[in-house]
């Protein structure tokens, strides 16, 4: 092939020219702190189950895997059960390729032409991004100045847009803060369509999940989950959410055919049996995160208190020459776009430490 050409030459769809595609830099540092992960590997056993389960299956890999998932939805469904004290079974469950997965079927169900998604920014950066690939609007209300949702102003805009769906990311990636249920339940009660909580990073927080109103808002009330965070289980990429059965119907009439690999499907039972032992990682992280935010405020940074494996912080008058400052010293972190911010990973307890001897240097007062 010797004729050169760029994307501008190519007949792409019209909302999607000029776009970029989502992605974080993927660099050899010695302390990488940008992506949100566990830093913990998992276990063990958890390995050698795992290899014993995929040798178990492995035979079967010439047909195609169970359609509908059902044995690790009935997996999950008690996980959640456990986790957040809402009993649910397998038809309240839906699992897909990480949560992007999950919410691309969900725009692809409830959004499309013609129709609108509200977000709540700075917050997830899929949202739009997935939201421009199903061709749904995407209507961004601004978030107050603590970096938290206006709870009148977003109800004045979901009188004044009437959006097909609205997400709620709670614990807010990347601010890590919570929407309180009861602003959750206003917005709820407000919306003229479909809410969609994103709990990505909901093992984090000591907070009540949102699957507590599912009762209370059946027909509006979406739960979206991973196992992409406090699961050590980034590579395994399982998405699920939690709802009415009657939202499952509604993505099955969009979702590709067998989309979840006889693969994806065993590692993730397996890493549910583990359950418990992965999350004691996640208690760590949690005093870590509560550690690293207490020296960065000594130090003079600003932080909002976070709920999640990561912190928010500034303020720095070039946040992304403060961003360069911090991969110089070997500590990459994320700039997400917000001025005056960048966003930190709680890593291993030396990465944190490194980290904070970064931010002490960077520091300009």
């Amino acid at each position: 092939m010797t004729t050169a050409i760029t994307l501008a030459d190519l007949p792409l769809r019209t909302e999607l020219r000029g776009k970029s595609a989502y992605g974080a830099p993927q660099l050899e540092v010695p302390v990488a702190l940008n992506t949100n992960e566990n830093p913990y590997p998992p276990s063990q056993l958890l390995i050698d189950d795992l290899v014993e389960h995929t040798a178990k299956v492995a035979s079967g890999l010439n047909r195609y895997p169970e359609r509908d998932a059902t044995a690790l939805r009935d997996a999950l469904a008690a996980y959640v059960s456990r986790q957040t004290g809402v009993a649910v079974t397998r038809e309240n469950v839906w699992a897909a390729n990480g949560s992007n997965e999950v919410l691309q079927q969900l725009l692809q169900a409830f959004g499309g032409p013609g129709r609108s998604a509200m977000g709540f920014t700075p917050s997830y950066s899929m949202h739009p991004i997935l939201a421009a690939g199903t061709q749904t609007e995407f209507i961004a209300v601004p978030r107050g100045a603590d970096f938290r949702i206006d709870v009148d102003a977003a109800l004045e805009a979901i009188r004044e847009h009437q959006p097909d769906i609205v997400f709620v990311t709670s614990p807010n990636n990347p601010t890590g803060d919570v929407t309180a249920l009861g602003d959750i339940e206003r917005i709820a009660a407000a919306a003229p369509g479909i809410v969609i909580v994103d709990e990505a990073y909901a093992e984090f927080s000591p907070s009540a999940s949102a699957a507590t109103l599912l009762d209370r808002y059946p027909a509006k009330l979406v739960v979206s989950r991973t196992m992409s965070k406090a699961f050590d289980f980034a590579g395994g990429r399982l998405g699920y959410f939690v709802a009415h059965p009657a939202f499952i119907e509604a993505v099955m009439l969009v979702r590709l055919p067998y989309h979840l690999s006889v693969l994806s499907q065993a590692a993730a039972i397996v890493a549910l049996r583990h359950a418990d032992e992965t999350l004691a990682t996640v208690e760590k992280l949690a005093r870590e995160r509560d550690r690293v935010q207490a020296e960065l405020g000594a130090i003079g940074y600003d932080v909002v208190p976070s709920e999640s494996n990561f912190l928010f912080f500034g303020q720095f008058d070039d946040a992304h020459a403060a961003w360069q400052e911090f991969l110089d010293r070997g500590v990459l972190i994320r700039d997400v776009g917000v001025a005056g911010r960048l966003r930190v990973t709680i890593g291993l307890d030396h990465e944190n430490d490194a980290f904070l001897q970064a931010a002490k240097e960077v520091f300009h007062g």
